[in-house]
């Protein structure tokens, strides 16, 4: 058989191109996943930076302190953190850019590591003293209720002793008499009395001022008009109308005391019926009794 030399160089050329073509075709299909997959990873290595920065100004924004050193030291941070991320937005993906600003969050971590460490340090300062604070509040409230119970206590004591100090008196009774030749004659119709005499005995009482104490008596007839009229006296919002006064010198010791009452001109003779007398020291009643006149 004979070959035709020029239509076999044609076809090996021919041969050789197709191959070079699947050759190359290959290659730059091989290339091109390369450099898609190249742009994938520095994609997602921009969107990590850029996930990582927003996080942080997030916690800055988080973030409350009344340090006004702290808080200018946050504001700064924030701010760079804000310039870095709007930077990188704004780039396009490119390894060496990337690795820049890998640097510099790499470097705002370190920053963040020390401030946020002296945040927490001075949140915890604050928290004990918080408790503290809590601590001592409850103690001062604790410390009024027993000094407000003690107070009470107090007031109560004083006025027990108040109480206790006061001037008493028992043993109360009345008598009437007549005048019978220059002495005084015991007896009950009223027609012949001419005096009314009223005794009692004061209390013995370590705790009330001893000295000088005015003693007033008042006898009410059945009329309820007061007997031997002396006028009165006041004592603050009270007024009493007497009809006999007596100073009797207390020594802390039992007295015995005996007042006599004599009804005016214009009262005798005195009345039938029930005369109630009442014994005073200052506006208290120390106590009461009655005579009955027939």
């Amino acid at each position: 058989m004979i070959v035709n030399p020029q239509l076999f160089n044609y076809r090996l050329i021919i041969g050789s191109l197709i191959i070079a073509v699947a050759v190359l075709t290959i290659y730059s299909f091989t290339s091109y996943q390369s450099i898609a997959a190249h742009q994938q990873f520095l994609e997602q290595e921009k969107k990590l930076v850029e996930s990582e920065l927003s996080q942080m100004i997030s916690r800055y924004d988080d973030v409350s302190i009344s340090n006004d050193l702290i808080t200018s030291q946050l504001e700064d941070a924030k701010r760079a953190t804000k310039l870095t991320l709007d930077s990188l937005r704004v780039v396009r993906s490119d390894l060496s850019i990337l690795a820049k600003f890998k640097q510099q969050l790499y470097n705002l971590r370190l920053k963040n590591k020390t401030l946020f460490k002296t945040v927490d340090s001075l949140d915890q300062v604050n928290k004990d003293l918080e408790r503290e604070k809590l601590l001592a509040f409850n103690e001062l409230r604790k410390q009024q209720r027993e000094n407000s119970s003690l107070v009470k206590k107090n007031k109560n004591l004083n006025e027990s002793l108040e109480k206790g100090a006061l001037l008493t008196a028992n043993s109360f009774e009345a008598k009437g008499y007549e005048k019978f030749l220059g002495s005084k004659r015991f007896s009950t119709k009223a027609k012949r009395i001419h005096n009314i005499e009223v005794c009692f005995i004061l209390a013995e009482n370590s705790l009330t001022e001893a000295g000088e104490k005015e003693i007033y008596v008042q006898i009410v007839n059945p009329r309820n008009n007061v007997v031997a009229d002396k006028g009165s006296v006041n004592f603050g919002n009270s007024t009493l109308i007497y009809s006999a006064k007596e100073t009797v010198n207390y020594n802390n010791e039992v007295v015995e005391v005996c007042i006599d009452v004599d009804a005016d001109i214009n009262e005798q003779p005195l009345e039938k019926g029930s005369y109630y007398i009442s014994i005073f020291h200052a506006d208290r009643k120390l106590g009461s009794t009655q005579v009955n006149l027939n």
